[in-house]
């Protein structure tokens, strides 16, 4: 369930939820309650494609994304002068076989110290190990392109080319230790035809993804999404 409710002068949220406690214990229920108006601490991560990243700076410095971002982490330095121009902190991880399980427990530190409430891999191209996923359970979310598992590996938009691909689409997801197998929060899809070249297909991808995620990481700091076990339920 999710109630949504305003509140007049001398509301006492410490009061209400000490209150409420008693309710919830009658009923064995778990619950929280939040203020819509604060803004959510999310962390970003990227790689070297720089579109979701963008567009999230955009959305949140315009007052269309409730969010603030404490921090940009990535493991290559491409997008360090971006998160500059938006004055938030950049920490460059590069992540070897090596050092992996360093960095990581680098970027948890980094949540923590930043009190961040949620993680977005807005095209971070390393894969999360078993370990990191269950930290984060909940509290991180992914966007890929659709064309999972019939095109893996590198250059998919080449191979749907390839395949006369006819629609084109994305999904953002909460992080599992399955890869790109987590509960779905939002998807899309855009239409393509033999008019389209590789090169086209990606610009569209890219376009898809951005939007998609946006309005996953909506929903989610708007607490409009419920997991039900390896699903979501999302209120609109």
């Amino acid at each position: 369930m999710r109630v949504a409710f305003a509140t007049g002068e001398g509301f006492d949220k410490a009061a209400f939820k000490r209150e409420f406690d008693g309710v919830a214990g009658t009923f064995r229920m778990e619950w929280d309650a939040i203020e819509a108006a604060a803004p959510a601490r999310v962390l970003l991560m990227v790689s070297r494609f720089g579109h979701c990243l963008n567009d999230l700076l955009f959305r949140q410095a315009t007052g269309n994304l409730n969010i603030e971002i404490p921090a940009i982490v990535s493991n290559h330095r491409d997008f360090e002068a971006l998160a500059r121009s938006y004055d938030i902190p950049f920490h460059h991880l590069p992540v070897t076989p090596a050092n992996k399980a360093e960095q990581e427990a680098r970027l948890l530190e980094i949540v923590a110290e930043t009190s961040s409430s949620l993680v977005v891999l807005a095209r971070y191209m390393q894969v999360l190990s078993n370990d990191l996923c269950r930290a984060l359970d909940g509290r991180a979310i992914n966007i890929h392109h659709s064309f999972l598992p019939s095109f893996k590996g590198a250059k998919p938009y080449h191979q749907a080319y390839d395949r006369g691909v006819k629609l084109i689409g994305a999904t953002a997801h909460y992080v599992t230790p399955d890869l790109d197998e987590g509960p779905i929060i939002d998807q899309d899809v855009g239409r393509a035809d033999h008019s389209l070249a590789p090169d086209d297909l990606v610009s569209v991808g890219r376009d898809i993804e951005a939007v998609v995620l946006a309005r996953a990481l909506r929903l989610h700091v708007e607490r409009r999404v419920m997991l039900a076990g390896r699903r979501t339920v999302i209120f609109r």
